[in-house]
């Protein structure tokens, strides 16, 4: 399998990943957890696991995820916060509720938000 790698800031260090990886959402797709009570909108897809080893030892090993995955940068909300939440594929469902997402700073990265998802600003897109 041919391999390639790119250099991850917010890991500090080069990944590897396979040269072609299958992102199952888009940037401006509206998802929900699998096991947690939150949805979000996507902003940043990583083609593997590009976070920090802290932040993956973090998570309780009985529910850590495979690393060999797409991972998500989402503009996240739950009944009682806004937040940004790193999330791997395997833990993401398509969002059935439908309606836009309730976080401050969804306006500064998206436009418009039509058939239940959002639309990233121009001046953004390259």
């Amino acid at each position: 399998m041919e391999r390639s790698q790119f250099f991850s800031a917010q890991a500090g260090r080069f990944i590897e990943m396979p040269r072609h990886a299958r992102a199952r959402f888009g940037i401006g797709d509206v998802v929900r957890h699998r096991m947690f009570d939150f949805r979000g909108v996507v902003f940043d897809v990583d083609p593997v696991f590009s976070n920090s080893e802290e932040w993956y030892e973090a998570i309780p090993e009985d529910i850590r995820p495979r690393r060999d995955q797409p991972f998500y940068h989402l503009l996240a909300e739950n009944e009682d916060s806004s937040y940004v939440a790193y999330v791997s594929q395997q833990n993401l469902l398509p969002d059935a509720q439908g309606g836009p997402v309730d976080h401050p700073n969804v306006t500064e990265l998206f436009e418009d938000f039509r058939n239940g998802r959002y639309k990233m600003r121009r001046s953004l897109t390259h």
